[in-house]
């Protein structure tokens, strides 16, 4: 009888101490995630009103929230009794060991940090990196997501994408539209160019600063190569591309002016 009595009284006793501290741990964990959802939204609010990139929201919001919720846990591991040392070195420990299992995934991480913080492109921009070209879509924390022009769907690791080199063609209001055009080396060079010239100025997308460029550029194998180099906003530039070599060709078969192609003469000898 002594023994459950004694039983019965250590029972009550750690039961009393260990109840009251689970008791509080679950109240101050229901509590706290309340208060930090809060948080969340509030600081959502907050980036809402300035002017930030929303790129770069979401990951603001992830990293404060998943921030609370550490201290959260250290709180509840505190109240119930838990060494925070002991804990700390076995987190430690483990962090270390699942470091070097995801190395990979970790320098992606990194990438997504530096590539929200630099910012070369934002959502909407069209780039080229990682050797791939497209419209960027979503800037994630592990990889960034391209839609191609006949959408594809690109999925390319941040951590290749931040140590290479990447070109943002929407960085800029305006593009510069590359084209070259051969006319005959029979055909008239002074009325080609003035063809070329009145195409760009009856063109309303052509801006008038910074002004086009319209020269010779090579005297190639099988024809005078003109370069014609418009200005035009971001926007029109695919547009101006494909409509010019469509109205430079109706142009010259007006006007006569011929088109070469590459060719070559074979002479043939007879050997007696």
């Amino acid at each position: 009888m002594d023994y459950l009595e004694q039983g019965r009284e250590l029972l009550m006793t750690y039961g009393v101490d260990y109840g009251l501290a689970i008791l509080k741990a679950l109240l101050i964990l229901v509590i706290g995630l309340w208060i930090i959802k809060g948080i969340r939204n509030g600081f959502g609010k907050f980036l809402s009103k300035r002017n930030i990139d929303e790129s770069l929201k979401p990951f603001l919001k992830s990293l404060l929230y998943n921030l609370l919720l550490v201290l959260l846990v250290l709180s509840v591991l505190s109240t119930l009794g838990v060494q925070m040392t002991s804990f700390v070195a076995i987190v430690g420990a483990a962090g270390l060991a699942v470091g070097l299992a995801l190395q990979g995934t970790l320098q992606n991480f990194a990438g997504g940090v530096v590539l929200l913080v630099l910012r070369p492109f934002k959502v909407g921009d069209y780039i080229e990196g990682g050797g791939h070209a497209g419209t960027v879509r979503e800037i994630q924390i592990f990889n960034t997501v391209l839609v191609t022009p006949d959408n594809r769907k690109i999925i390319i690791p941040n951590g290749g994408l931040s140590s290479d080199s990447i070109i943002n063609y929407s960085a800029e209001a305006t593009r510069r539209v590359d084209l070259v055009f051969g006319i005959g080396y029979d055909d008239d060079i002074k009325k080609a160019k003035e063809l070329l010239v009145s195409i760009l100025t009856s063109d309303e997308r052509i801006l008038k600063d910074p002004a086009h460029t319209v020269a010779v550029s090579e005297l190639a194998d099988s024809s005078v190569n003109f370069v014609v180099r418009p200005w035009v906003k971001k926007e029109d530039y695919w547009d101006v591309f494909f409509d010019l070599q469509e109205q430079v060709k109706l142009a010259f078969d007006e006007a006569g002016i011929s088109i070469p192609y590459p060719q070559q003469d074979v002479h043939m000898y007879n050997e007696k």
